[in-house]
């Protein structure tokens, strides 16, 4: 074998090493931290468990919920399951930017179940890459490492990017319901409803006209029901969409929860201010793409144009020096 197939060889067993002191590493804190994190599961059921259990209505509405929030994890049991096994230790820190919390809490699973199956998607999707890369890829030395790392690198990326994109859509979703759910609350104050009714109302009956925002806030009247305050109950809807409209909105809303008082008049101008400037938005779309399509136009239409009116004069041209010639 030669020097440089030596260092090759010195260099994977190397990594092989790290790797499996990082592995056994890894196992002995998740086996020290399982205690723990079995005891703050426990205080979490036990803080999230419903007050309430007397009123029939309340315990139907937080089945329904927590049945529609907990689809995914239980569907993917057993992902949630490996991912478990990592939960609280070093890799998780590694491989949880807060960012990607954030990610996760916009797209509805900032839970121990989601946050598990996300981790475990990410671990299983990096090997996956890994083992495709290893087969595959028939190349030797450095670039077959440079590969083996881009594969591994592109398998722990995937999953975020997908989380990305789900919240990016959920975030459009949201400002798009935003201005209805506005309308919406006028109409029901306006009939004499309380905040407190209005938001029931629409968690519980109009969520189907607002289906992101209604399923959030009927989520903040369970939370509301089972002791929580109703600015930590709308905590989330004011923060996770990062939408500066909706916080103001929940700031209103908070208003009135705690000092009443007439507030169809400040949600009408909040409408109307909304809708002027979505509409000016809307415009200055508009005149960005006027300008895109008169790029366009000059590099497509243009010259289909030119070869349309001036190819009969340019071939009648040609046939004229031929015959010179």
């Amino acid at each position: 074998m030669s020097a440089d197939s030596l260092l090759i060889l010195a260099l994977l067993l190397l990594a092989l090493g790290v790797g499996l002191l990082g592995v056994a590493g890894l196992w002995l804190s998740g086996q020290q931290q399982r205690t723990a994190a079995t005891l703050q599961t426990a205080l979490r059921n036990r803080e999230e468990a419903p007050r309430d259990a007397a009123t029939a209505a309340t315990a139907a509405t937080a089945a329904n919920t927590s049945t529609t929030a907990d689809a995914g994890p239980r569907g993917w049991a057993w992902l949630a399951s490996l991912g478990e096994r990592f939960n609280g230790g070093r890799l998780e820190a590694a491989l949880l930017a807060p960012e990607d919390r954030l990610l996760l809490d916009q797209a509805g699973w900032h839970t121990r179940a989601g946050t598990a199956s996300f981790l475990a998607l990410r671990l299983l999707l990096a090997v996956l890459c890994l083992v495709l890369a290893m087969l595959f890829y028939r190349g030797d030395g450095l670039s077959r490492l440079v590969v083996m790392l881009g594969a591994l690198g592109t398998g722990v990326l995937l999953p975020k990017f997908a989380l990305r994109a789900w919240a990016t859509r959920l975030r459009k979703r949201v400002s798009a319901e935003l201005p209805l759910l506005i309308d919406l609350l006028r109409l029901l104050q306006g009939v004499g409803f309380s905040m407190d009714q209005s938001l029931q109302t629409l968690g519980d009956k109009l969520r189907s006209a607002i289906p992101v925002l209604g399923r959030e806030i009927q989520q903040a009247n369970i939370a509301y029901m089972h002791g929580r305050t109703r600015q930590q109950s709308l905590r989330r809807l004011a923060e996770s969409f990062d939408d500066e409209d909706l916080r103001s909105l929940v700031q209103l809303m908070l208003q009135v929860h705690e000092h009443g008082g007439a507030v169809q008049e400040p949600l009408r101008q909040f409408s109307v201010r909304l809708r002027e400037q979505r509409r000016s938005t809307l415009k200055e779309k508009v005149g960005k793409l006027s300008v895109k399509m008169t790029v366009v136009m000059m590099l497509t239409l243009l010259p289909a144009l030119m070869l349309v009116l001036s190819g009969p004069a340019i071939i009648a041209l040609a046939n004229a020096v031929n015959r010179l010639g």
